[in-house]
């Protein structure tokens, strides 16, 4: 068994938005990244996305429409989304997705 920290993970990142694998259970990556108030441009996956904001607040930009999700909270993206994050977005975020 493995306790990990997920704000003390996202923290140790050498920079914000890229985001460092944890672990695999039920064969999908357990991701965690650092959000730093600045956007992240648009993207597109073939899979659902699973977003949940371990602290502060992610401002998700799904066809120019913001969101924002709050600590606590997870957004499910459907596969084939373009999404984005707007500036503003702080805090630590997990990311469920595929294992590659």
């Amino acid at each position: 068994m493995t306790v990990i920290n997920l704000n003390e993970q996202a923290a140790q990142l050498a920079s914000s938005w890229k985001s460092k694998v944890l672990g695999n259970p039920a064969g999908v990556n357990f991701k965690v990244l650092r959000m730093d108030g600045s956007p992240y441009p648009d993207e597109v996956h073939d899979f659902d996305e699973a977003l949940l904001v371990i602290d502060g607040c992610m401002r998700l930009d799904i066809q120019s429409q913001v969101t924002e999700v709050h600590t606590g909270e997870v957004c499910i993206v459907p596969a084939g989304m373009p999404h984005g994050v707007a500036a503003g977005s702080h805090g630590t975020l997990v990311i469920i997705d595929p294992r590659d």
